[in-house]
């Protein structure tokens, strides 16, 4: 948003009327300090784990879904911490039907015996019930670890309505059970046992907390799969309820994940199915030795689709890359210029890191001593020396790589060189003035630009109908804001057959007018625009219409969603007046809490209600809807890709029963509309 919800708030307020100013008599200090009534008992304290359930977003990055499985991932990342220090070679994963997911390990144990410093508590009790404590802060214990903020599993403990904890050490079986973080009972020794050891916890999220979420059979099982991918020496069992199962059967009851093949493995599965540029996968594995750090990657290089990097480290995911990632991108850079400079290739050096990663599918894993993330979620390697191990790690075999087969280098080499001089081809086009960009344009004159050159900074209102975009030019801000109106509803992308939509006219105009191409062309760096706005009418059709071009975008330029171009504009409904004084209102519910906050009886209070933004004057459109100053603006963002993209098939999708099920499914959930 670009300001706050009070932009509805006194958008034309007549200035008050002067008073007299009146001489008031000064309070002593002591008094006025005594009126302020805040002192020392306003002061908190939380203790316990009482912060992360009064702040779980702190800990575990919300309380929606993404946040509930993060949960999981703390508790798999301890038993894969037991597998990577040689500890563990068994790790077992359970949803039950009850809600209930289980994660199992044939390690050590976390130890039982009383704490040294915590006397009346076993070791156990305090690492459940105690932020920042664990064995990984020494690396006497664990050379490399996932979990280093000593938070994990206190977290997931405090975040349950009930946890329980079965330790098998010494040959013996202890059990406790938690309650909201809180211990039920003592620790229990329930016997003897011959055959087990290690740790097995089994968790229940709280409800109260994460309020509708629940877990996705999908989601872990892939989560679960990744991480036998990420050490070959473990073998991961999967098991599920059938009851939750999919019913696409994309999910088995029953599975066993060994890979010794590794990243190897898990990169060949990703890419399965596409034409590779050349036939060979660029693996490798290098360990330093403790405390030295380990690297493993695999790099494969197609044409026909977009690239990605899928990063770990300590067997933690990080998606939003780091500075391992660096170290992978310098590696392959430098490697693939100096082979070129052995073998003659002058045009080499136009080449840069993202020409060599584009439509590049790579896997990387490291693992280092007390590594560094952003937050806790960690997903982003933060540590310095990442960079460094990586690239020399890589770096070398990949020279030897390229050197041991010519043929193969020499074929990577031209593809990537045709990348840049495609590249640098369209920066030239790019060049042309905005003006010539207009010109060609089927409709002349439809898209009213800005005169700002740079993308940065400059936006694209997307309003429907002349009408709206009559008003919007005049609303604009000329340097940075430019109009492109569209007459009536654009083709619906998802049911359309492809041919359609190269046809159409409308969505023609709009990739004309972005310049940044669609799917597997799509370039952010040709896109003309910061901020592409979606301008619609307060009603039903403007909400389709809306929905029309989101689902465009979705579809057709995820990327730009994924880069945070993509906002949806928020246009009043309603004119409030009274006097001199003037509201707007968003919606209905906004409008009566208007009336009842912000009006009373002195004089009659005009109700109007705008029939789209069209009917708006210009100066009330920039006022309330385009003045970055004063106006609301949603970002769209895509934030589970697996359920919007069933939602989008669902209801954008040429199979009407699909959105009859859908209504029915809500209905419950609808208000009273007034239309």
């Amino acid at each position: 948003m670009d300001s706050s919800d009070d932009l509805f708030r006194g958008v034309s307020d007549a200035p008050a009327a002067r008073k007299p100013a009146r001489r008031e008599r000064r309070q002593p200090v002591d008094e006025a300090v005594q009126e302020v009534g805040y002192s020392a008992a306003d002061i908190e304290v939380l203790e316990g784990l009482e912060p992360v359930r009064r702040r779980p977003g702190m800990y575990v990055g919300g309380t929606d879904e993404k946040a509930l499985h993060h949960l999981f991932a703390e508790v798999i990342d301890n038993s894969m911490d037991e597998a990577v220090a040689g500890h563990a070679t068994v790790i077992e994963v359970a949803l039950e039907p009850d809600g209930f997911l289980m994660v199992s390990d044939n390690g050590r144990g976390i130890p039982v015996d009383p704490h040294p410093k915590f006397k009346d508590k076993s070791a156990l009790e305090v690492i459940l019930t105690t932020l920042h404590a664990g064995g990984k802060f020494d690396s006497k214990v664990y050379e490399t670890s996932g979990g280093l903020h000593g938070v994990g599993v206190s977290v997931v403990n405090a975040l349950s309505e009930r946890l329980e904890v079965e330790v098998a050490r010494n040959r013996r079986l202890y059990r406790q059970a938690y309650e909201r973080g809180k211990p039920v009972a003592g620790i229990e020794d329930a016997g003897e046992v011959m055959n087990r050891r290690g740790t097995r916890i089994r968790f229940r999220p709280d409800a109260e907390i994460f309020k509708g979420a629940r877990f996705r059979p999908a989601r872990l099982f892939r989560m679960a799969r990744s991480k036998a991918y990420l050490f070959r020496g473990i073998e991961i069992r999967w098991t599920c309820a059938p009851e939750l199962l999919p019913e696409d059967g994309s999910v088995p009851p029953k599975e066993v994940f060994k890979f010794p093949g590794g990243l190897s493995d898990f990169l060949t599965a990703e890419i399965e199915g596409e034409t590779l540029v050349v036939p060979d996968i660029f693996t490798g594995r290098v360990d330093k030795g403790t405390g030295h750090g380990r690297v493993e990657w695999a790099v494969a290089w197609f044409g026909s689709r977009d690239g990605f990097v899928s990063s770990y480290c300590n067997t933690v995911p990080t998606p939003d890359g780091g500075t391992h990632e660096t170290g992978l991108r310098t590696a392959l850079l430098k490697g693939l210029r100096a082979y070129a400079e052995l073998t003659g290739r002058k045009r080499a050096q136009i080449f840069t890191a993202d020409d060599v990663m584009a439509s590049t599918g790579a896997m990387l894993s490291v693992f280092i001593r007390e590594p560094e993330f952003q937050g806790q979620t960690k997903d982003r390697l933060a540590s310095g020396e990442a960079t460094r191990i990586v690239e020399q790690a890589v770096r070398d075999q990949f020279d030897h790589w390229l050197a041991q087969s010519p043929q193969t280098g020499t074929k990577l080499l031209d593809w990537v060189i045709d990348r840049a001089e495609e590249r640098l081809k369209r920066r030239q086009e790019k060049e042309v003035g905005r003006k010539s960009a207009v010109r060609k344009l089927r409709l002349p004159g439809k898209l009213a630009d800005c005169s700002r050159n740079e993308m940065q900074g400059s936006e694209i209102f997307i309003v429907e109908g002349d009408s709206a975009g009559g008003s919007a030019k005049q609303a604009r801000d000329r340097q940075t804001q430019a109009v492109l109106p569209l007459r009536g509803k654009i083709l619906n992308v998802e049911s359309a057959a492809a041919g359609k939509l190269a046809q159409n006219q409308l969505l023609s105009d709009l990739v004309q007018a972005l310049g940044c191409g669609t799917g597997s062309h799509y370039r952010e760096q040709d896109l003309r625009y910061e901020k592409i706005i979606i301008m619609c009418d307060a009603d039903v059709d403007g909400a389709h219409i809306a929905a029309l071009l989101m689902t465009f975008f979705y579809r057709q330029m995820p990327e730009l969603i994924a880069q945070g171009h993509l906002y949806l504009a928020v246009p009043p409904l309603y004119r409030i007046s009274q006097g001199g004084k003037t509201l707007y209102a968003r919606d209905d519910r906004h409008k009566d809490g208007l009336l009842a906050s912000e009006f009373n009886g002195r004089g009659k209070v005009e109700v109007g209600r705008f029939k789209g933004l069209g009917e708006m004057l210009p100066a009330q459109l920039r006022e309330t809807t385009m003045d970055p100053r004063r106006r609301t603006l949603l970002q769209v963002t895509v934030e589970q890709a697996e359920e919007t993209a069933d939602a989008v098939k669902r209801l954008m999708g040429n199979q009407p029963e699909a959105r009859f099920a859908f209504i029915q499914e809500n209905a419950e959930f609808a208000e009273e509309l007034d239309i």
